[in-house]
């Protein structure tokens, strides 16, 4: 296939009109039982086309005995019937000019078994002969949030908040993971895809389809090992700074690449050189899932810094050393103000305060008039590039938020803001989901996040600045 019949047929893959279940079921101990339920919970306003030699009807939705038996154009089938029959699905996906299929049956490449990986290439011939593009086999399956398209054995995944970041792995248990995760975090998500054994659809294809896909803003891929690692580095350095691609990359250890090796089929790796490479195609590297999610969401919430120097103002000391401390430990500088800046500050503050940055702004925070001046003057600082603001809950700052949140809402970003606005349960909730609502801030949990998030803000800033 061409690189523009690839991509049109990806295309086809995720924006279906009329889906077929292949081995759609009515028993709740079957996937395609959970398939049916993911595409009718989802409301996937297209057509749904159960598929089952043993049924006229599932879930009140007419059924056909085969995909051939079947009148009308079919765009995307979901396979979930055993591994044997799969070779005689795909000459009927052929015959029928279906273009995209999610191969959720596993028996292939993954398995201790010469058997599999020659059942998966004669696979991969047919569906190359047929220009079939295929996610899996051995996936959960696939999620396109704007379509209303579950196409997964996960209804849950429909619940999520749409959004801008789409989630790619290798693993099925860790698309389910990063889904969950961003679910509770709010971070909105636009696709989330199963690559399983990869038969023909691989990152270096879906890399530069979500490049053009307009609901995608930030990707994150979660890989084990590549048969050819330098099919994505290409694809990724053909699209460098274009959208930021964040990368996970796990199978470190022997027991990990074995492990890899026996889930995706394929080994993981010397990590130290995916590094490298990551680097060279402008690529993030994320050290954890949590990073990933954070920097996925900072990069969707702020804009990208114009350069490292960044600004920590906090109300307590301790947090502002902790976010200090990760900083400069990522390559940022915890730059000095300009005079005019700190002049302003040693006004508003008393000697005994920690004035210079980090900025000690604890003992003024019964002052809304000089906690308003104080972030307000490092926020028009043209050498601050960057601004971290901590600072955690005690009884007598209880109006901090309050008092600081429309310049908040004024300033709008128009330098990376990231937040940690800790309290306990009840307290400053309402606020911060007002001011994130807004876009005003990107909040997180602890100070050593938000810096390691700000750091991946920079690390992109160059990137973009390069392709500009």
């Amino acid at each position: 296939m061409s690189e523009t019949e690839i991509n049109n047929n990806i295309t086809a893959l995720f924006n279906p009109e009329t889906v077929a279940v292949i081995g759609a079921s009515e028993s709740p101990r079957k996937l395609g039982y959970h398939v049916m339920k993911s595409l009718t919970d989802g409301g996937f306003e297209g057509r749904i086309v159960p598929v089952n030699p043993g049924s006229t009807e599932i879930m009140g939705i007419p059924s056909s005995p085969s995909i051939d038996a079947f009148p009308d154009p079919i765009d995307l089938a979901i396979v979930v019937v055993p591994a044997q029959v799969v070779p005689k699905i795909f000459e009927e996906c052929e015959r029928k000019a279906i273009k995209g299929v999610v191969l959720i049956t596993a028996g292939f490449k993954e398995i201790d078994d010469p058997s599999g990986d020659q059942q998966q290439m004669a696979l991969a011939k047919i569906a190359l002969k047929a220009g079939i593009m295929v996610l899996g086999p051995n996936t959960f399956g696939m999620v396109n949030l704007h379509k209303n398209l579950n196409a997964s054995f996960t209804p849950d995944f429909s619940s999520a908040k749409k959004g801008g970041v789409s989630l790619v792995s290798q693993s099925g248990g860790v698309s389910h993971l990063l889904a969950f995760m961003a679910m509770r975090q709010g971070v909105g998500l636009s696709k989330v895809v199963g690559l399983g054994n990869r038969l023909n659809v691989d990152f270096a294809e879906i890399l530069p389809y979500l490049m053009e896909d307009a609901e995608t803003k930030v990707m994150v891929f979660y890989l084990e090992g590549l048969d050819d690692p330098r099919r994505l580095m290409t694809a990724a350095k053909a699209n460098k700074g274009k959208k930021p691609v964040i990368a996970i990359k796990t199978g470190n250890s022997k027991t990990g690449d074995k492990a890899s090796l026996s889930h995706t089929g394929s080994m993981a790796g010397n990590h130290k050189i995916y590094e490298g490479a990551f680097r060279q195609a402008g690529i993030l590297h994320a050290d954890s899932i949590e990073s990933a999610l954070d920097l996925a969401q900072a990069l969707v919430i702020c804009p990208p810094p114009k350069d490292n120097r960044i600004a920590v103002l906090t109300a307590q000391a301790g947090p502002g050393i902790a976010a200090c401390d990760v900083c400069e430990a990522m390559g940022l500088e915890i730059h000095p103000f300009k005079p005019e800046t700190q002049a302003i500050i040693n006004k508003l503050l008393p000697p005994l305060a920690i004035r210079t940055n980090p900025v000690d702004m604890g003992p003024v925070w019964l002052d809304p008039l000089s906690i308003n001046n104080i972030i307000e003057t490092v926020m028009e600082d043209s050498t601050i590039d960057g601004i971290i603001l901590l600072t955690t809950y005690a009884s007598a700052n209880l109006e901090l938020l309050a008092n600081i949140s429309d310049l908040l809402i004024k300033w709008n970003q128009r330098k990376p803001l990231i937040t940690c606005l800790a309290s306990p349960p009840g307290v400053w909730d309402r606020e911060v989901a007002d001011l994130e609502k807004t876009g005003a801030i990107f909040n997180l949990p602890t100070p050593e996040r938000t810096a390691k998030a700000m750091a991946g803000l920079c690390s992109y800033g160059v990137l973009a600045r390069e392709r500009d």
